[in-house]
């Protein structure tokens, strides 16, 4: 458990965000996190499909429907919450919403989400959605619950809070992306990150070997997280050397 905290721990203080003062960096973190935000999309209904029933006939659960009830609302929250003017989006659409804002190219995003060729991703955007999509579809439902609640509604709350100080230090203007992360530090935080705990919990109950396989999804999870960062902030630096020597 400590080992997760510890990563939890480096991911909140990643050196990638103190870059993101620049307009540019900033479009290059959003071209790179979008992947993340949509594969989020993927473990949800994962955890939707194994632990509620959304297939014909209908069926009802094998587990405790709290678990359906908290599943569901998280789904809720995240696929039809309210955009800062009030109306209903998902967060996915949110997100790009926030891209266009300051001109952040999502052409990778809509080229992948059409044809599923991983030649054109950077290897570590890869690495990250690979592993996730696996996971959520292979996966065990303890290993999805790890990866989700210790690598997502855990994580990132404190990474959002990380990345909104530097912002609101900067001379950025892009209030659409402010709104969607502190719309998660919020829902994260308060609703959804005690709502993935708690099945998380009701799953595993006292089984060590569950636990085990969570946990080590989770670590996965992050260590996955870390990579892209870093991955990203070599490129920013490549970019800016570029922009200093074209």
């Amino acid at each position: 458990m400590k080992n997760l905290f510890d990563q939890h721990n480096a991911l909140v203080q990643h050196p990638c965000y103190g870059q993101l003062t620049e307009l540019e960096n900033l479009k290059l973190f959003m071209q790179t996190h979008v992947f993340a935000v949509w594969d989020f999309m993927s473990l949800l209904k994962s955890l939707q499909r194994k632990l509620t029933c959304i297939d014909l006939p209908w069926r009802p659960t094998p587990y405790p429907e709290k678990i359906a009830r908290l599943i569901n609302e998280i789904v809720l929250g995240e696929e039809s919450d309210l955009d800062w003017n009030g109306e209903a989006k998902s967060h996915f659409n949110m997100y790009l919403d926030a891209m266009k804002e300051v001109g952040a190219d999502d052409s990778l995003l809509q080229n992948w989400l059409s044809n599923n060729d991983a030649s054109q991703l950077p290897p570590e955007v890869w690495n990250f959605v690979s592993y996730h999509l696996d996971l959520a579809q292979n996966g065990k439902v303890e290993e999805v619950a790890g990866a989700f609640f210790w690598g997502r509604e855990k994580l990132l709350p404190d990474v959002f809070t990380s990345i909104v100080n530097v912002i609101e230090n900067s001379s950025l203007n892009c209030p659409a992306l402010v709104y969607y992360f502190q719309r998660h530090i919020e829902l994260d935080g308060d609703h959804h990150g005690p709502m993935s705990l708690e099945c998380l919990e009701i799953l595993c109950g006292n089984n060590i070997e569950m636990r085990e396989r969570a946990m080590a999804a989770a670590s996965k999870s992050l260590r996955l997280r870390y990579l892209l960062w870093d991955g990203l902030l070599a490129r920013m630096s490549k970019d800016s050397l570029l922009a200093l020597n074209p």
